[in-house]
């Protein structure tokens, strides 16, 4: 099993930044990569950034140049890195985990808010 925990979500005026942070626990080494996700109501879960236990990265083009994301330790911890906000990334952002086995593992989400 797989836990994470996300944090730094909250409310920012646009043009501001906030930095979410992705705590793992359990079983992180059959932890392949780790995803940010952002939801609003009615709409389906967008992919935002990626990184693998190697180090890859892949950021969404909604977001790029604007949005990083990073790691310590392995992929115990992952950041997202958010600038140059708008109103339109608000949405709740939630960290998911690939694995060697078994399903991705889902975070309870954070909600960010960018106000205009």
């Amino acid at each position: 099993q797989v836990q994470l925990v996300e944090s730094g979500g909250g409310l920012v005026q646009a043009g501001g930044s906030l930095k979410l942070t992705c705590a793992a626990s359990g079983n992180i080494i059959s932890i392949n990569a780790v995803e940010w996700y952002r939801q609003t109501p009615g709409e389906q879960r967008e992919l935002v950034a990626s990184i693998t236990k190697g180090g890859r990265t892949n950021i969404a083009d909604s977001v790029l140049g604007r949005f990083t994301i990073s790691r310590n330790n392995g992929v115990v911890t992952t950041y997202l890195q958010m600038n140059s906000l708008k109103p339109e990334d608000t949405a709740v952002y939630y960290c998911a985990a690939t694995r060697i086995l078994g399903p991705r593992a889902w975070g309870q989400g954070t909600q960010v808010t960018v106000s205009s």
